[in-house]
């Protein structure tokens, strides 16, 4: 079983960092989860801390289900988005 980074390890940078890739449609939690080990669940309850409540129910029903959120449901040709701000190579 994993073992996934808490919000009480993340920087506030990081923490930052999360909330804009989460926001992010190209950026799926699979490239979170590589990054800053946050499961998918672990990114629901940082945003949930972070965000207002009206901004989050928009954000949950932005990311539930989209493919580009979740890597085993994109398109075959889509390996990955890389962000201009995101760490690594």
């Amino acid at each position: 079983m994993a073992t996934y980074t808490t919000t009480q390890t993340l920087s506030a940078a990081d923490i930052d960092r999360v909330v804009q890739m989460a926001w992010e449609d190209r950026t799926s939690f699979d490239s979170i989860k590589a990054q800053f080990a946050l499961d998918e669940s672990a990114v629901i309850k940082l945003m949930r801390s972070q965000l207002k409540r009206s901004s989050f129910e928009l954000w949950r029903e932005r990311v539930k289900g989209r493919k580009t959120k979740h890597g085993a449901q994109r398109a075959t040709g889509v390996t990955r988005f890389k962000s201009s701000d995101q760490k690594g190579d």
